[in-house]
C-alpha cells in the first residue's frame, strides 16, 4: 500500500490497526476479524463520535445539543443492529445448524436460551445509555452549582469514559459474533 504522507492518516490507520489488533484477539482469527471488521470498526467509530459529542460546549443544556448516545432509542439502534447481524452471520456461517445451539447442552434449556438471546442486546444498549445518560447528568448537576469550574475533572473523565464505553460494546459484539459463527464450541 502507500506510505501515509501525514499525521492524520498515520493516526487513522494506527487507530483502524487498534482496532483490527483487539478484534483479531476476540474472534480468534485475524481472517474473522476483518471479515467483521467494516461492522464492528463503524460502530467503534460512531459510538466514539457520539460520546464525545456530548463534551461540545453547551451539550445537555440546548435543546437538541445531546450526546446521541444520551438518548435510549439510539442505543437500542445500536444493539437492535448487533441482534440480527448476529444471526445473520450465525446462519450464514452454520446454514440450519446454528440453531442447534439454542437447544445445548439439553433441550429443556430452550426457553432460557432464547431469553438470553434478547437479553444481550438489551444489555448492551442499557449499559452504554446508562453510562452516557448519567454522566451527562452529573456534568449538568456539576455546573448548575459551579458553572465553570467544578464539571471540568468529570468532562476530563467523560473523554476516558466514552472512549471505554465505545470499546465495550464494540468488543462484546465482535465477541457475540464470533460465538454464533465459532466451528465449534
Amino acid at each position: 500500500g502507500k506510505v501515509p504522507t501525514n499525521r492524520l492518516q498515520n493516526f487513522m490507520e494506527f487507530g483502524l490497526e487498534a482496532i483490527l489488533g483487539l478484534l483479531t484477539q476476540v474472534m480468534g482469527k485475524e481472517k474473522y476479524a476483518k471479515r467483521y471488521f467494516p461492522l464492528l470498526a463503524s460502530f467503534f467509530i460512531l459510538i466514539l463520535a457520539s460520546n464525545y459529542s456530548g463534551l461540545l460546549p453547551g451539550a445537555g443544556h440546548l435543546p437538541g445539543l445531546q450526546a446521541p448516545t444520551s438518548t435510549l432509542s439510539v442505543t437500542a439502534g445500536f444493539a437492535l443492529i448487533v441482534f440480527f447481524s448476529t444471526h445473520y452471520y450465525g446462519i450464514k456461517a452454520k446454514g440450519i445448524k446454528y440453531f442447534k445451539h439454542f437447544i445445548e447442552p439439553i433441550p429443556f434449556l430452550l426457553p432460557i436460551n432464547i431469553i438470553e438471546e434478547f437479553t444481550k442486546p438489551l444489555s448492551l444498549s442499557l449499559r452504554l445509555y446508562g453510562n452516557i445518560f448519567g454522566e451527562e447528568m452529573v456534568v449538568a448537576s456539576l455546573f448548575a452549582l459551579i458553572p465553570l469550574f467544578l464539571p471540568l475533572p468529570i468532562m476530563l473523565l467523560g473523554v476516558l469514559f466514552g472512549l471505554i464505553q465505545a470499546f465495550v460494546f464494540t468488543m462484546l459484539a465482535s465477541l457475540y459474533i464470533a460465538t454464533a459463527t465459532a466451528e465449534h464450541h
